[in-house]
């Protein structure tokens, strides 16, 4: 097959669905059915696990066990970005981590309380399939897009992703719904493995259209390994003598530290904290949330959008931090079923707007260069590496206090430093080569 032209239709569209195919990952294993079945496993009124020889609170230690996998993609990220814009083979690496997260997507069938040392090592390589093919993914980004096509390819992506996840859960939904004790679990179960099968299947669409890679690469050698570290060095070095891109970086890594560990615990924080008549309205009020959550992300994501071309990047992504923080402060207060219905419509609001406008920003602020892998790797470090420090506090707070509230309030403070860094961005200036004007 000859390669798509850059800009052209279907090569954006091809890469927009991975979205497709791979978002069911975050909303059924993330943050709707896996959190009810491991609720239920490990229910709050005898929350407490024995692991390697040391108890935790269950939600603490998922909390743990997900700061040590985005550790490991942190380490990852950039020296196998560095080897894909070197041999130029970045496709091959996104579909060795989408398989590795969709297969143990449905290794996570056989997790049960007997079984909890397997269940938790598919869930650890799960969440590193799932992270580690977006390091590639991203990267795309600038390759097969012109400037002013990035922003909506970006909400395109987020956009495809939240409507394709919501169909598999809804199919989730009707197979969990009005069943009862162990008939319940085994739908959540299958629900796991249908998440696999989805993900492998639909990202094939992307795999064939997507370029192997960079068309200059050279031939990989011995030195490839080290030649990764040094690709990290050069790009770290060109990025600190940009100080709008460099400074822009600081500001994302923390306030998406918070993002993203609002992300990975809130239904956790629905399951645990919200003050829910009986089992069956919990499934249902929870399941109801993500899909709010979800859906309104859609148009949080066009929103943001639109905002980003009247008002500029930066000032759009000020305003939101802002609204983020001010989710944290109420949800310290929410007990009440409605409440969190009332709040997860926010989260939803919020959530698919920083997301997109922040993956496009980034990619607005980079200087001319084939080591687009290389540059993306930075923002992925930034995120796991936030992710790591988020859920790390977050579980240490949860574990000593025994309360998610407490943890979630402090969530805050991310999003306020996040904010400041922002005021921070300068405009473009005759020293800042090769970036364009737009994302101010």
């Amino acid at each position: 097959m000859s390669t798509l032209a850059k800009g052209s239709k279907k090569l954006l569209n091809a890469w927009a669905f991975y979205d497709w195919a791979n978002s069911v990952y975050p909303l059924v294993i993330s943050s709707s059915i896996f959190p009810l079945y491991y609720g239920f496993l490990f229910p709050k009124e005898n929350p407490n696990i024995l692991f390697f020889g040391f108890e935790f609170k269950s939600t603490a230690l998922i909390s743990f066990v997900t700061a040590f996998a985005f550790l490991c993609v942190a380490f990852l990220s950039p020296l196998l970005s560095g080897i894909a814009d070197f041999a130029g083979n970045k496709k091959r690496f996104m579909q060795f981590f989408c398989y590795m997260g969709a297969l143990s997507c449905i290794g996570m069938y056989w997790f049960t309380a007997d079984n909890i040392y397997f269940g938790i090592v598919c869930f650890f390589f799960g969440l590193i399939g799932f992270w580690g093919s977006l390091v590639f993914y991203n990267s795309y980004l600038a390759d097969i897009a012109f400037k002013e096509q990035q922003d909506s390819l970006s909400a395109k992506g987020y956009s495809f992703g939240y409507v394709g996840s919501v169909i598999l859960l809804l199919i989730n939904l009707y197979m969990i719904l009005g069943k009862e004790g162990e008939e319940a679990l085994h739908a959540m179960r299958m629900a796991f493995a249908m998440t696999g099968i989805w993900w492998i299947l639909f990202a094939q669409y992307a795999f064939y259209y997507l370029p192997k890679g960079n068309k200059n690469a050279e031939k990989v050698t011995r030195d490839v390994v080290l030649n990764g570290f040094r690709e990290l060095r050069k790009v770290y070095t060109q990025m600190s003598q940009n100080l709008r891109l460099f400074r822009y970086l600081n500001a994302f890594f923390v306030y998406s530290m918070a993002v993203q560990t609002v992300m990975l615990v809130a239904t956790y924080f629905g399951e645990q904290e919200i003050n829910w008549s009986s089992d069956s309205e919990k499934t249902t009020g929870l399941i109801i949330s993500i899909l709010v959550i979800q859906l309104v992300a859609v148009l949080g994501a066009l929103l943001t959008s639109k905002a980003s071309d009247k008002f500029g990047n930066i000032p759009t992504l000020i305003v939101v931090n802002a609204i983020w923080a001010v989710i944290c402060v109420f949800a310290y207060f929410v007990t009440e079923p409605i409440h969190f219905y009332i709040t997860a419509g926010f989260v939803g609001l919020v959530m698919g707007g920083i997301q997109a406008l922040s993956r496009s920003t980034y990619s607005k602020f980079l200087p001319k260069t084939d080591d687009t892998a290389s540059y993306f790797s930075f923002y992925d470090v930034a995120e796991k590496v936030g992710i790591v420090i988020g859920m790390a506090i977050y579980g240490s707070i949860d574990q000593i206090t025994g309360s998610m509230r407490n943890a979630i309030v402090f969530l805050m403070v991310f999003f306020v430093a996040g904010l400041l860094l922002l005021l921070r961005v300068p405009k473009s200036t005759a020293s800042d080569e090769d970036l364009s004007a737009d994302a101010e």
